[in-house]
């Protein structure tokens, strides 16, 4: 079949955005030597350019959508919606770098090549179709965000970041390409609807066992990915380590690809067997959100906090995992894009207040905030609420379809748990705006310079996603509703 390959140009339509970006990403670092003085703005602007122009060719890609280059990829609304959120996490890092980079003297073309190329990577897992795809783009994004956990190469807490995510990651990465390789011998294929018929094909109940077995240890790999537990003890040495906007990224497009190929796999190649993987998966999502959770009330540094609440809201998207049903599938879809908005909102907080060498990031350093920023202070607040869930904000809505998949699935146990979980985080998430709004301002805060136009830009678009996901859930609700079947 190989032999006669020829792609079309429906092909290349559909694989327009990551052409883009590879493209210019390679065109960052050639320019480089080219550019004077200048050059910080000229790479900004090129990968912000590349990024819009991604963003529209990914919509583009949406109106002629099916498989292509040998049924390797698939582009339809599941892997359009997941491919627009990867690049928009993508256009507000880069946002939400500029202040950063400058005050820490950091600016150069491998930071916005490598923003590039890790959402290449994600996309490239977001239209995979097909299990070596999905391991490519894996590669791709993880190699990239290793080297931008440690961009600041004088900086030790970057260095060990860099170093603990590189090492465990290529541990769980072994996990997830011994389950493809496990799959290969048992159904001889890597695609995922092949495995499918395979598994539902009379006769083959003997296999049932080795396919389960593939199934755990690809679970494995994008346990550690999504951060669930047990594999989520990296996440808040390499969150806190990491560079501000670096951290930023991880918890949201790295995370959202993740799951991305988490559904897609569990839910279309692996669905003859859900009865074999499906508790694993709500006891990690039980797991993974009270650690989460309780471990983040005892944290007093702000980026350590938000890290192991990033651990906790990965549980709630495993609940939505569990209920293995169409309204999960939609219900994680909406919680991610909403989750991407108030989490890289938080960030751009901490990102801003952090100051460089990142010296103030201690939940205390933000006394007084509410009276010295009030702007900031109330952008931060409606982030906060929206963790939390209070309503008329996006995580409100969010995590009322997770629950209700979790009820629909008659797991009724599972979403009283869940709902407990997010009473506890109230309190962490409370302490702030306490500390905020109820504390006398001291140094950190005295000494706050004002926002730049990059980070107030990716607070103020963040805000309005956040709000308009809670005010008017039914404007991406419905979408992924549609885009939710992923067995035709």
């Amino acid at each position: 079949m190989l032999a006669n390959f020829v792609p079309t140009g429906d092909d290349y339509l559909r694989y327009l955005p990551e052409i883009i970006m590879v493209v210019a990403g390679t065109l960052v670092m050639l320019i480089e030597p080219l550019l004077g003085e200048n050059k910080r703005t000229a790479f900004e602007t090129v990968s912000l350019v590349a990024f819009v122009a991604a963003l529209g060719a990914a919509i583009k890609a949406n109106t002629i959508p099916g498989a292509s280059f040998a049924n390797m990829v698939i582009v339809d609304g599941f892997a359009t919606f997941f491919t627009v959120l990867v690049i928009g996490v993508g256009i507000l890092t880069i946002l939400s770098s500029s202040q950063y980079l400058k005050r820490e003297h950091a600016a150069s073309a491998e930071y916005y090549a490598l923003l590039l190329f890790s959402v290449t990577g994600q996309c490239v897992m977001a239209t995979a179709n097909e299990l070596i795809m999905i391991f490519i783009g894996l590669e791709i994004s993880s190699i990239a965000t290793y080297v931008l956990a440690g961009y600041l190469r004088d900086d030790k807490r970057n260095n060990e970041a860099a170093l603990k995510y590189f090492l465990l990651g290529s541990f769980a990465t072994a996990f997830l390409l011994y389950g493809i390789a496990w799959i290969y011998g048992t159904t001889g294929s890597t695609n995922l609807a092949d495995i499918r018929m395979f598994l539902l094909t009379p006769g083959t109940e003997h296999n049932v066992t080795l396919a389960s077995t593939a199934a755990a240890l690809m679970l494995v790999g994008f346990a550690f990915k999504v951060s669930a537990a047990p594999f989520q003890i990296w996440a808040p040495d390499v969150y806190q380590g990491a560079p501000a906007p670096v951290t930023l990224f991880m918890s949201a497009g790295p995370k959202a690809a993740a799951f991305a190929v988490f559904l897609r796999v569990f839910m279309t190649a692996f669905q003859p067997i859900t009865s074999r993987w499906e508790p694993f998966v709500w006891s990690s999502a039980l797991l993974t959100m009270i650690i989460g959770n309780f471990a983040a009330l005892t944290q007093t540094n702000i980026k350590r906090m938000l890290a192991y609440s990033s651990i906790a809201h990965a549980g709630y998207v495993m609940v939505a995992i569990a209920a293995h049903n169409q309204i999960g599938i939609a219900a994680a879809m909406f919680y991610l894009a909403a989750y991407a908005f108030m989490n890289i909102g938080a960030f751009a907080v901490v990102t801003h207040f952090s100051r460089q060498g990142e010296k103030f990031v201690n939940i205390e350093d933000l006394a007084g905030l509410g009276w010295k920023q009030p702007v900031t202070a109330g952008l931060f607040a409606i982030f906060l609420l929206s963790l939390i869930g209070v309503p008329l904000t996006g995580g409100f809505f969010g995590k009322f379809y997770i629950f209700k998949a979790a009820l629909d699935a008659n797991m009724v146990w599972l979403a009283v748990l869940g709902l407990l979980n997010s009473a506890v985080a109230a309190y962490y998430y409370l302490r702030i705006l306490v500390v905020m709004y109820m504390n006398e301002p001291g140094e950190a805060t005295l000494s706050l310079q004002p926002l730049g136009a990059g980070l107030r830009t990716t607070l103020w678009a963040s805000a309005l996603g956040t709000l308009v996901l809670g005010i008017f859930p039914s404007v991406l609700l419905n979408f992924a509703r549609n885009s939710s079947a992923l067995v035709k």
